[in-house]
């Protein structure tokens, strides 16, 4: 390398260092000879001094518009960024929820409930039970009218958009923030439809997500004429019905094909709350809400505002009139027992009732007024009455004062002391072993054990006949029967006539201490009523499919003769004595009837049990809390008034007839006791009789009479 050249003196300042270009490296081959060596510069001259320069006007898109860009460019990057993330996040979430989507695929099948309708004998329908779907009807079948209501209401944008409806969303969001609280909702139908079809009506997340997948679906799948007939075939309308037809049928007794405007109103409106616009229910708002389908059909343009106002004028008269509830009741203790027709299980039927459904709707109204009038300054709370043919059938049966409050069935569930109307078993199986209504018992004191029964009286009579002791209610007499003819006796006679609750095997018996039910004790008295044949109650006669299809129909059910023909007609003597003459006066009708009152201790139970040629009846007074005593309430008050108003509304337009008394054989031994041997045998196996009764109370467990 060559070696520089020595610095010239006074060539300006030592320390600055130059670099001459030839002392630049050069290339790996480019060859060459190197520059020749450069002269000095010359000395430098002494200059004025600069004036100072004026500040430039800053360009535009200088340094600090080049600022703006870099932010801005950093901002889209971390847009993109988290909508990238966002879109993964998303994605994750749908596919997270789409994992246990139901299948969608079984849309159509119906999973419910079969339907239990129940009609009276007059053919009125007056419970149902289970989810009730009317005809699944195509859209073009259906009154036009039903579309243009619930279009109008619910989903005004359903042609238009895509499953679902942003703008309603937002005009939903609005319209709630202005008002404070929820007042529209932004589901259009394809999503309602997705939640009725598929989902439960949780609100969550998870639900909603679910319900926007399954409605996109739909809209792919179907049409919109498919996805609003599914729609309108599927909905709940209040009252059990599912779909239009349904709905139609129960509030109008009419098709959807027949439906007008004002009833296509009246239906779009239970969308929003079927229970609380049910014009069953509560007709005036009902007709309130009616209102507002028809100003939301007129801003639709469906209607014009002068057909909105006549509809409302001539539409209201043609809503229906929520009929008197009526039995409740009766249809829970019937659908208790439908489990025994296995022809049946699983499908969807119409029970063909015993009731009498004008005669069930006074039977209840007349209850409730005993007891909230004459029953409350009595303290009596509650109350049952259950009124029959003579061969079983049910015709009205109430188990309290008010369903509302309390669904407990007294007539059928409740188990009470019946009293004194436990006494003509007792005064049968006498007869049976050969009493007479004009044979003379000692009416005084007795003792058994550390036992004294007395009269409700206090007094004692001395030497009276059968008949005046039973029409009088005369304790002693019917214990000194009982020790006479044996407690075994009377207990076969009891099981023999229909009572199938246990019953005590002592004296104690002949004064109803045993618990009973009501139904069972009006039951046995039937056999009294019907010329001596024992039954059982029922209250289906048949049972058919919704097209009419018979899939039971019942066929006899009763246990042949069960009171011989002479005791029978002594057992009507005396028990006619006590609504003529006796403790049951008040009862006394306008024709022959016969009964018996019934009061236990401390007046905690009272009861009023008859029959005529045409029914019988049985009345119950008292109060659920067993401990709580009436006010001097005893079976020839005011249940034996009740029992009479009953029996008046029953046989209104019937004729007057003798009681079903039948001839007694004149010949020795012409007539066969039955109930000599059956009495008989349980007397001589004692306890057997409980055997005997617990194999007829099994028999007498199919309810109708099966």
């Amino acid at each position: 390398m060559a070696v520089p050249p020595s610095r010239p003196k006074g060539a300006g300042n030592p320390f600055k260092l130059s670099i001459d270009p030839a002392d630049r490296l050069l290339p790996s081959g480019s060859g060459g000879e190197p520059p020749p060596p450069r002269e000095p510069p010359p000395p430098a001259h002494p200059r004025a001094p600069k004036e100072p320069r004026k500040p430039k006007a800053a360009k535009k898109g200088g340094s600090g518009n080049g600022q703006g860009r870099k932010w801005a460019k950093r901002l889209l990057l971390w847009g993109l960024t988290l909508a990238i993330w966002v879109g993964i996040g998303l994605g994750g979430v749908v596919a997270y929820y789409a994992l246990d989507l139901p299948d969608i695929d079984r849309m159509t099948a119906q999973t419910r409930r079969p339907s239990v309708v129940f009609q009276s004998v007059e053919g009125e329908v007056f419970a149902a039970y289970g989810d009730l779907y009317g005809e699944p009807l195509d859209l073009g079948e259906m009154s036009p009218f039903i579309a243009q209501a619930v279009l109008a209401t619910e989903d005004r944008r359903f042609y238009s958009h895509w499953g679902v409806d942003p703008i309603g969303l937002l005009r939903a969001l609005f319209v709630n923030l202005r008002a404070g609280h929820t007042v529209q909702g932004g589901s259009t139908i394809t999503q309602q439809l997705a939640k009725n079809l598929f989902l439960t009506p949780e609100r969550n997340m998870k639900r909603k997500v679910q319900e926007v997948l399954m409605a996109l679906w739909l809209e792919k799948r179907f049409s919109k004429d498919q996805i609003l007939g599914l729609y309108l075939n599927r909905v709940y309308l209040g009252s059990g019905t599912f779909g239009v037809d349904a709905a139609a049928k129960r509030y109008f007794d009419i098709s959807a094909r027949k439906v007008d405007v004002y009833q296509a109103a009246v239906l779009a409106g239970l969308l929003k709350a079927p229970s609380r616009y049910s014009p069953l229910n509560d007709p005036e708002a009902s007709r309130k809400r009616t209102s507002d389908v028809l100003s939301n059909m007129v801003k639709a343009g469906y209607i014009d505002q002068k057909t909105a106002d006549t509809v409302q004028v001539t539409g209201a008269a043609q809503l229906v009139r929520r009929p008197i509830p009526a039995g409740r009741y009766f249809a829970d203790w019937v659908m208790g027992n439908l489990d025994q027709f296995g022809e049946v299980a699983g499908k969807d039927i119409v029970v063909h009732t015993t009731l009498d459904i004008s005669l069930q709707r006074k039977v209840e109204a007349d209850l409730k007024t005993m007891i909230t009038g004459p029953g409350a300054k009595a303290n009596a709370s509650q109350g049952a009455v259950v009124v029959m043919s003579p061969d079983g059938a049910i015709r009205a049966l109430t188990g309290g004062k008010d369903y509302d409050d309390s669904q407990f069935n007294r007539a059928t569930q409740g188990l009470r002391q019946p009293g004194s109307s436990f006494k003509p078993f007792v005064y049968l199986t006498a007869v049976e072993m050969g009493r007479s209504p004009d044979d003379e018992v000692e009416d005084k004191p007795i003792r058994l054990g550390n036992w004294s029964p007395g009269n409700y009286t206090g007094k004692y009579l001395g030497p009276i006949t059968l008949r005046q002791a039973l029409a009088e209610s005369v304790n002693t007499v019917a214990v000194r029967l009982v020790e006479e003819v044996g407690p075994g006796r009377v207990i076969a006679t009891a099981r023999r006539l229909g009572i199938t609750s246990d019953l005590r095997n002592d004296a104690t018996l002949a004064l109803g201490t045993s618990e009973v039910s009501l139904l069972e004790m009006t039951t046995a008295y039937a056999a009294f009523a019907n010329g001596g044949y024992g039954v059982t109650s029922f209250g289906v006669s048949h049972i058919t499919d919704p097209s009419g299809k018979v899939l039971f129909q019942r066929q006899g059910g009763g246990f042949g003769q069960v009171i011989s023909a002479s005791a029978l007609a002594r057992m009507h003597d005396m028990m006619s004595a006590v609504i003529n003459q006796g403790s049951g006066k008040a009862a006394r009708l306008d024709r022959p009837a016969a009964g018996k009152t019934g009061t236990t201790q401390d007046y905690r139970d009272a009861w009023f049990m008859g029959f005529t040629a045409d029914y019988v009846t049985g009345v119950w007074l008292g109060n659920d809390d067993y401990r709580i005593e009436m006010k001097k309430v005893t079976g020839g008050g005011l249940p034996a008034q009740l029992w009479k108003q009953v029996m008046v509304a029953a046989h209104r337009g019937l004729p007057a007839r003798p009681l079903r008394t039948p001839e007694i054989p004149t010949e020795p031994g012409a007539e066969t006791g039955v109930g000599d041997f059956v009495a008989g045998a349980a007397q001589a196996a004692g306890d057997a009789a409980r055997g005997i009764g617990g194999a007829i109370d099994d028999l007498l467990k199919g309810i109708f009479g099966r």
